[in-house]
């Protein structure tokens, strides 16, 4: 379970009413999903003890309250855009509104609103560094945005998604 740059996730995680509790057998099919997203439900049911029918109701059940995604991920390298960053942003004014506005720039895939000296954080994946120069003129286009800050990635060292249910 992965969230790739286009499978934009809009969680507002203020407007749901508590945490889904799961129970063991939930937590254990999520992880194998984790493992391999594509692996048949009859396989996770020989894993957790369970019929490839109640998988099913379960990963559906899982998908229809929020719990997760599966999604195909890529190698925005391989695919021409050698350039990712994280950019710092300081505002004034209403966070949520200048949140919405970056969530609207397709090469945001990330946006996250911050406690600290930044106010908002969002990632981008672009074809070089003028396509980078291009987004943050999209960015600080926007009325309240105050100052960035860009953090180029040199190299990735690790990027995971199987952090699990803990």
């Amino acid at each position: 379970m992965t969230t790739p740059p286009k499978a934009r996730r809009d969680n507002n995680h203020d407007a749901k009413p508590g945490p889904v509790v799961l129970d063991e057998i939930s937590k254990q099919i999520i992880e194998q999903l984790q493992t391999d997203g594509r692996k048949p439900y009859a396989a996770i049911g020989k894993a957790v003890g369970l019929s490839e029918a109640a998988v099913r109701q379960r990963v559906q059940r899982l998908l229809d309250t929020g719990v997760m995604q599966i999604v195909a991920v890529t190698d925005p390298l391989t695919l021409g855009f050698p350039r990712q960053a994280m950019i710092g942003i300081k505002c004034e004014g209403d966070l949520e509104t200048v949140a919405d506005k970056l969530s609207s720039i397709d090469e945001i895939d990330y946006v996250v609103l911050t406690a600290g000296s930044l106010d908002i954080m969002v990632e981008v994946v672009c074809e070089g560094d003028s396509h980078l120069l291009e987004i943050l003129g999209k960015i600080r286009a926007i009325p309240t945005v105050r100052a960035t800050e860009t953090f180029v990635y040199l190299k990735l060292r690790k990027q995971t998604y199987s952090w699990g249910t803990r």
